[in-house]
């Protein structure tokens, strides 16, 4: 089995957070400032041994590198950040490619969604967006993109590389550049590239043509709650955050409905862990996905939302139930997980002062108990 948690380089100083965010900003900056909410509230979170890394250190990546392998983490999956030519966060992952002596096989999401000022906003100001039109940039990313498919660490599956897309409804001549993608990777010597895509948004767009994508993800834990929704529903949160795009860049509207949360919303980890376990892929071509924790607070404040109630012991006991429902129920050999190191987000094996190695632990006792290490 594949366990391939998803990867956040936001942890290291670029010029664009410095002027969006203030000097020196990096994801341990929200991280840092995070205050307990109410009572029980685990925050905040702080790394084992106060280990606040910067990617842009080559031994940060040497120890995830180490750390992932000996607790059964077959790769990383890297979010990818292009917007027409223009590159964020890129080091992290360039640096991997530069030391391939780093034992580390990884693929790409490609988080294409604009970067906005949401986090500390209602004004949902976009600081960086995409023109997917623009066929000539599709040409300049794949470019990019072949340094990495031509790593040998690169991960593939008969014979092509994965490239995962976060939202791919959000591209409007989405078949022309999968199919120019895939004619690209072939010339280069690859049998094509295998897309998967990532947000539930985009499972549930019914207006989308999936029939390129060789896999979707049930990505956890929003996966879930598109999934319980009522048929309304799910339509707004489909549509609602293109219409108040659409609205903004048009018309200079803000239409903050959709991107304001109730205060502090609360959700149960059980539940919605029995959901995931009970659930069945509605296509053939799905992977599941386990979630760590969820608790976004230190990003959203009271505006952000939080699962109650997890522990490694129960997430040990949940994803060895997810290991086991995916040899019976699913096509793929693959699991993602949110996430390695979402520490804004509540979503990350990395070890914490509080559980230490627990949730890794976890990860590495679960294979065991499935037999499914000694596959690695």
């Amino acid at each position: 089995m594949k366990v391939i948690p998803m990867y956040l380089p936001q942890f290291h100083q670029i010029p664009e957070n410095d002027e969006w965010w203030g000097e020196g900003f990096t994801e341990w900056t929200n991280v840092k400032k995070a205050k307990p909410l109410f009572e029980g509230h685990y925050q905040p979170r702080v790394p084992l041994n106060k280990n606040y890394y910067d990617l842009s250190d080559i031994e940060t990546l040497r120890w995830q590198a180490k750390t992932a392998k000996e607790h059964g983490i077959y790769g990383f999956c890297f979010y990818h950040y292009w917007f027409n030519s223009k590159l964020l966060l890129e080091k992290p992952m360039e640096l991997l490619l530069e030391h391939p002596e780093i034992d580390l096989k990884y693929c790409i999401s490609w988080a294409n969604e604009n970067w906005t000022n949401q986090w500390v906003s209602k004004s949902n100001t976009i600081l960086m967006s995409h023109d997917f039109k623009d066929e000539k940039d599709w040409i300049e990313h794949f470019d990019y993109l072949l340094q990495f498919f031509q790593d040998p660490r690169y991960i593939q599956e008969d014979g092509k590389p994965l490239m995962t897309i976060y939202v791919p409804h959000h591209i409007p001549k989405l078949n022309k550049m999968l199919k120019l993608w895939n004619e690209m990777a072939i010339n280069y010597g690859f049998k094509g590239l295998k897309f998967l895509y990532q947000n539930p948004r985009s499972h549930f767009d019914k207006t989308m043509d999936k029939s390129l994508f060789d896999y979707g993800i049930e990505f956890q834990p929003g996966f879930s709650v598109y999934l319980n929704s009522s048929k309304q529903h799910q339509k707004l949160m489909v549509w609602g955050p293109k219409i108040s795009t659409w609205l903004k860049q048009t018309f200079n509207i803000h239409f903050g409905i959709f991107n304001q949360q109730r205060k502090v919303g609360k959700d149960d980890y059980d539940k919605t862990w029995n959901i995931i376990l009970n659930q069945r892929p509605d296509r053939e071509n799905m992977i599941p996905t386990a979630f760590v924790d969820w608790d976004n607070t230190p990003r959203r404040q009271e505006r952000g939302n939080v699962y109650i109630g997890a522990t490694p012991d129960k997430f040990k006991k949940y994803f060895s139930q997810l290991v086991s429902n995916t040899k019976k129920y699913y096509k793929s050999d693959k699991i993602f997980v949110f996430a390695w190191n979402e520490w804004a987000e509540g979503g990350y094996l990395e070890p914490d002062e509080k559980y230490q190695y627990g949730y890794l632990n976890a990860i590495k006792e679960a294979l065991i108990e499935n037999d499914e290490l000694e596959n690695l």
